[in-house]
């Protein structure tokens, strides 16, 4: 099994339309294809858990509704995203899980129907165990024990007796549901199960850095302490030598499966005679005969003690900070990239095309910009591979009173595109000059020359102007891009007025739709 589903394209469509974006991002997250949750999905449901807005409850209980699915490919992804939103989401997460009554009910889940779904079941039922206890942990003492402050000050280290007694049987609890994942190299045999594999790893070095810096401080308060705290010292000091075994196993898969062994902290155990003199303290307490060792010498054993398991200490710390360093970097890099991607995307299509519609009326200008974004010139428009043409800006809007003339320089073209780095300008060239004709077409003191009846008209210029009309009588209509004005020859005879400047000492009613031919016109399309 391959791909996402149908019934995933389904889900992830009907959640599209109704809006929800963090349930669509929980079904992509835990589609029946046989890989790990995608980074783009878990990076936006840990986004979610940060922003004030979103309703951690809902996102909790998606997650919750995915694990009653039958294949054992979602539940498992469920699981994984849920322990991934734990580990680096918001704590909000992890501290509404710790307030429910009850998580994951998955004791009994067993998908038969799937060619791995026995092996797969077995191992989301411990999974879900140990994702029980994790949240649970929380409850009880109101902090992630794989995220507290570590070292010589860290709160294991300076934590009181009563208290310390009482919180190391917390981790040993959590630490032992880890460990009962057992899973062989054999049977990492797919992205599903590694992904969680790998979750659990960097759990297992965080939490046991705390629980070793929790059993040192112990060990250093244990001959000041009272009988009954010695005593329960001694079985926690017990179970700590049989989980730092266990735990040599765990890693060892982890070295196998083709974890970083940099990434593998060295456990190094307390000498033997440790035990010893804990032991034989605590009977000299109860009052039994037995040989206790003299002063100087329990305090060297402890003194060794202390610093074998310190050493051990370093190296988790060690290894858990290499992998703390690599998620930054990690991170860093992938958000370069994506900017870097950003970035070259904004250079290829953040092109402005500019396309103006130019026309001339009384030889003033008319045009209308639209502003385009997003896609490149070069194939938003057919013209954008014509050649460009230099236009006299100042002497067509009659700010110059130069006698410039405005040519295009590509040849007699009847339409000519000004392309600019940010996008192109359309024009009709023949609505400013003639091929051989030169005209004045600016300046504070150009007129228009009056033309006879027997004057021959050419096809292409645009009509004379009427004479001024008193208000309040609307100005004609002027024809558009790629409209062929109406031919004038009917108008011989008719002498022609000399332009006037069209003076506007009082409102008139401008053209509403520069876009609307003039009667009688005929539409052509360019």
């Amino acid at each position: 099994m391959s791909g996402q589903s149908i019934t995933d394209r389904i889900a992830a469509a009907q959640h599209s339309m109704t809006g929800s974006a963090i349930s669509k991002a929980v079904c992509k997250a835990t589609t029946h294809e046989v890989s790990g949750p995608k980074k783009k999905h878990l990076d936006y449901l840990i986004h979610c858990t940060n922003e004030m807005n979103v309703n951690v409850p809902q996102l909790a209980d998606t997650l919750f509704e995915r694990t009653v699915n039958s294949s054992w490919v979602v539940v498992f992804k469920a699981l994984i995203t849920t322990h991934h939103i734990m580990m680096y989401g918001n704590e909000r997460f992890i501290q509404y899980l710790a307030s429910r009554n009850t998580l994951f009910n998955l004791n009994n889940f067993l998908d038969k129907g799937a060619l791995q779904g026995y092996d797969m079941s077995t191992f989301i039922r411990r999974y879900s165990r140990y994702l029980n206890e994790k949240a649970l942990s929380y409850r009880l003492v109101a902090v992630d024990f794989t995220k507290m402050k570590r070292g010589i000050d860290g709160v294991m280290r300076t934590m009181n007796t009563e208290k310390l007694i009482k919180t190391l049987p917390i981790i040993q609890n959590q630490l032992d549901a880890l460990l009962d994942f057992q899973a062989n190299p054999n049977e990492l045999t797919n992205g599903v199960i590694n992904a969680a594999f790998m979750l659990l790893f960097k759990d297992s070095i965080r939490l046991f850095a705390a629980y070793n810096e929790g059993v040192i401080n112990l060990l250093e308060k244990y001959f000041d302490m009272k009988k009954n705290q010695c005593k329960d010292a001694l079985d926690i000091y017990k179970k700590f030598l049989y989980r730092m075994t266990k735990l040599s196993e765990f890693l060892k898969v982890a070295e196998q499966v083709g974890i970083d062994q940099g990434d593998i902290p060295d456990l190094t155990q307390a000498p033997s005679s440790l035990l010893e003199a804990l032991e034989q303290h605590l009977a000299s307490l109860e009052g039994k005969k037995t040989k206790e060792l003299s002063a100087d010498n329990r305090a060297n054993t402890l003194s060794n003690a202390v610093s074998s398991l310190s050493n051990t200490g370093m190296s988790f710390s060690s290894s858990s900070s290499r992998m703390d360093e690599k998620e930054k970097q990690q991170a860093l890099e992938e958000e370069q990239a994506r900017l870097q991607a950003l970035k070259v995307g904004y250079n290829r299509s953040h092109s402005t095309i500019m396309m103006c519609c130019v026309t001339s009326f009384h030889l003033s200008m008319f045009c209308m910009c639209v502003l385009l974004s997003g896609l490149e010139s070069s194939t938003l428009h057919p013209m954008a591979s014509m050649p460009t043409m230099n236009v006299d800006f100042d002497a067509v809007f009659g700010t110059n009173t130069s006698n410039s003339d405005v040519k295009p320089s590509a040849g007699k073209m009847s339409h000519q595109l000004c392309r600019f780095s940010f996008g192109v300008f359309a024009c009709r060239s023949d609505m400013w000059t003639q091929p051989g004709e030169k005209k004045l077409t600016g300046g504070t003191n150009w007129q228009s020359k009056t033309m006879s009846s027997t004057t021959a008209w050419s096809p292409a210029p645009l009509p004379p102007a009427p004479a001024p009309m008193a208000f309040p009588m609307t100005t004609p209509q002027v024809p558009v891009y790629g409209m062929v004005p109406p031919q004038l020859g009917q108008m011989g005879g008719v002498p022609v007025m000399t332009q006037q400047p069209m003076l506007y000492n009082q409102p008139v009613l401008r053209p509403t739709n520069p876009f609307t031919p003039i009667p009688g016109a005929q539409m052509q399309f360019m």
